[in-house]
């Protein structure tokens, strides 16, 4: 009789570096806008994809998660074993680690992936078919739901500056800028923070170049409304905004340093 050979992960290990509160601006995002759809679920399953050297982002994507919708169980996913042992003290109900990879190794298809600067290490080539493999397996639509959520970005050591791409189980949906607003010089500050998919085409002639300058025009032109602060001051801005570009949020959003586009109008050419 022959044993079965384990699969070997899909994926490459990431440097790991990680710190408490790191990912707070994309949790809050994904409590607000996909937290109907985690309430909706039988049995909510959210992946935190790449969790890094310590289980920190994990463990606050459960608190933060549960706040709008207290069924949902978190699973953090890594493909090098030894933070998998490491972070295994951290499991308490609703929370698991597992080793794995872009397979995602759970029995069911999750309704949540959340994987933060997990990409900065591939090639820009190799996003889109990432970006399929995990897609395909969220949760499907229904007639009552649209399916799971991947929500695929990066952000700086401390969380103050993030981009991220939301897809759905058809693909990429929307892309959001956020930010503290306090450190915030113009936002074309934020492109230091693209998404892989993105990064390299911060250049003229590609649509996410023209939306951070007409956004760095945009909060030039808003620069009287800094008497009354910065928030006031970006939400001026991401109004005018909205004349030109395609913004799915409204000001409640906007009040948190935040701006989501729709993926159409920023993605690549060509």
């Amino acid at each position: 009789m022959t044993s079965r050979a384990t699969p070997r992960p899909v994926g490459t290990v990431t440097r790991g570096t990680t710190n408490p509160n790191r990912l707070r601006r994309m949790d809050r995002w994904i409590a607000a806008t996909h937290g109907a759809e985690l309430r909706r679920a039988a049995d909510p399953v959210a992946v935190d994809l790449g969790y890094g050297a310590a289980p920190w982002t994990a463990v606050e994507l459960l608190t933060r998660l549960r706040t709008a919708a207290p069924r949902t169980r978190v699973v953090g996913v890594e493909i090098e074993p030894a933070r998998v042992t490491a972070a295994k003290p951290y499991e308490r109900d609703g929370l698991a680690f597992r080793h794995g990879g872009f397979e995602i190794p759970l029995p069911q298809r999750p309704h949540l992936v959340r994987a933060a600067n997990v990409l900065r290490q591939y090639d820009e080539s190799e996003v889109a078919a990432v970006w399929q493999r995990l897609c395909a397996r969220l949760a499907p639509a229904t007639a009552h739901s649209r399916g799971g959520l991947l929500v695929e970005g990066t952000c700086d050591e401390i969380g103050r500056r993030h981009v991220w791409v939301a897809l759905g189980p058809e693909g990429p949906r929307t892309v959001t800028f956020a930010t503290r607003l306090g450190s915030l010089d113009r936002p074309s500050d934020l492109a230091e923070r693209l998404p892989k998919a993105l990064i390299h085409r911060n250049v003229p002639g590609e649509p996410v170049h023209a939306f951070l300058r007409d956004f760095d025009r945009a909060w030039s032109a808003a620069a009287p409304y800094a008497s009354y602060g910065a928030r006031q001051r970006w939400i001026r801005a991401v109004r005018d905004l909205t004349a030109d570009w395609p913004v799915t949020d409204g000001a409640g959003r906007w009040r948190q340093g935040e701006v989501t586009v729709t993926w159409e109008a920023l993605a690549p050419r060509g």
